[in-house]
């Protein structure tokens, strides 16, 4: 279908609802102007919903998070796309011919009330590898991603549905004898839906590096070796241990944070600095030393590059919490006497050491999706050296692209953190604003 929106007045297309899709959503819809929100996943929220806390402040992510996810899902000027995807964007004059598809959630979104109790009967209940909480916990074939998801509507996973996968579910779908809304509908098919917009904004995010391509690190090798989002999901209130560091069943008390891993690497194709990492690690040192408070806790960085707003004043902070900072790139983890140790040398003493540890976390590279070419594709954008979508002038347009009309925010650029990419978002939405102002006079004009 074409969308039927008042003719004067012009839309826009935003590609990613992260933080920075989010919020350019939410200024284009409060200036009047109707915004079409596109996002892959089942809700929006993208990856800073999985965060614990915000580094300086330490606020709580979701607390920061929820309300404008939930202001986003309840504007009158923001249609919610979330399980859709940009197939098609066509440009015709001033005029954006997108086509999007609609995946099937083989649940009808209108009827679910999004009780729950068809997760709770599915077979496959608890046996499913949850991508929300990277692994540590598992979740039903249904599901919705995590409790404050927007809009909080179930989906049921293709892949691990015993009903999509087998054409059967033992002697019937017990997930469709337990909704009361009669919401399943095995029978949904893909839809395409058409739209004419005037500006198009692409906010679609980063992915991390796979730290299996860092052996020596051992990861996947030993349990008590994970990425920094992983210790993110495992030290959250909402998490599935509740916000409790356990490892082996047990506190740690020897934690290792290593920085860099992957980032500043020409061996893993990462020449760049990823920027956020120095300061998250930061933040997990100091939620280990709050929750786990005898903890001896070791920190192997490059360099700390603290650049932000209260920054170099939070990294100060952990450092007096009896957190050690040794400069230093280890070369080898392995397990000796039932414990890990990390092998470095400790450039600012010139000479190797060892340090046992129950934990070890990663602070992984960010790098650019690995869909991002597609999409650059898509969209007729240019991607510079690092993968990333490469900007008009890094200083004097760093959210234009070649094509006029098509603005970027957020990482999707290149790794930033949450302020500078909430910044990058209101000056991509203040960007389009301009093209859908122009382009609604020029309706006016002729009509």
């Amino acid at each position: 279908m074409r969308d039927n929106m008042r003719p004067s007045k012009p839309a826009a297309l935003i590609i990613g609802a992260g933080i920075a899709g989010i919020q350019a959503a939410l200024d284009i819809g409060d200036a009047g102007y109707r915004v079409y929100l596109v996002e892959r996943e089942p809700s929006v929220g993208g990856r800073m919903s999985q965060l614990d806390k915000t580094f300086p402040t330490l606020d709580c992510a979701s607390c920061i998070l929820t309300p404008k996810m939930v202001d986003v899902g309840r504007h009158p000027n923001v249609e919610l796309m979330t399980y859709c995807e940009a197939v098609s964007v066509e440009k015709e004059g001033d005029t954006f011919r997108v086509r999007v598809r609609k995946k099937p959630r083989y649940v009808d979104v209108e009827k679910c009330t999004g009780c729950g109790e068809c997760a709770a009967a599915c077979r496959m209940k608890g046996r499913v590898v949850s991508d929300f909480d990277e692994g540590i916990a598992k979740r039903s074939a249904i599901y919705v991603p995590f409790p404050q998801a927007v809009p909080l509507k179930y989906t049921i996973d293709p892949q691990a549905c015993l009903m999509l996968t087998r054409g059967r579910c033992g002697k019937g779908p017990l997930c469709q004898e337990a909704c009361t809304a009669n919401a399943i509908d095995f029978e949904q098919q893909e839809e395409f839906v058409d739209l004419d917009v005037a500006a198009v904004i692409v906010a679609t995010g980063y992915d991390l590096i796979d730290p299996h391509t860092k052996p020596e690190f051992g990861y996947g090798v030993y349990p008590e070796v994970m990425t920094g989002l992983e210790f993110e999901r495992l030290s959250s209130s909402s998490g599935p241990t509740l916000g409790k560091i356990n490892i082996n069943g047990k506190e740690p008390q020897d934690v290792v944070f290593i920085q860099c891993v992957g980032s500043r690497d020409p061996h893993t194709g990462v020449p760049y600095c990823s920027r956020f990492c120095c300061m998250y690690t930061a933040k997990h040192a100091h939620l280990v030393r709050d929750k786990v408070p005898n903890a001896n806790i070791t920190i192997f960085y490059m360099d700390v590059r603290a650049f932000g707003k209260g920054y170099e004043e939070f990294y100060d902070r952990v450092k007096h919490e009896r957190v050690i900072y040794r400069r230093g790139e280890p070369s080898e983890i392995y397990r000796r006497n039932g414990k890990l140790v990390v092998l470095a040398e400790d450039t600012l003493l010139g000479q190797p050491i060892e340090v046992e540890a129950d934990l070890v976390v990663l602070a992984t590279a960010a790098i650019p999706r690995t869909d991002a070419a597609e999409t650059a594709a898509l969209v007729g954008l240019e991607m510079s050296p690092d993968g990333f979508f490469q900007e008009m002038h890094p200083k004097l347009r760093p959210i234009d692209t070649p094509v006029d009309g098509v603005f970027m925010a957020g990482c999707c650029q290149g790794p930033k953190d949450i302020p500078d990419t909430v910044g990058q978002a209101k000056a991509a939405a203040s960007s389009a604003m301009i093209a859908l102002a122009r382009r609604e006079r020029e309706i006016l004009d002729n009509q």
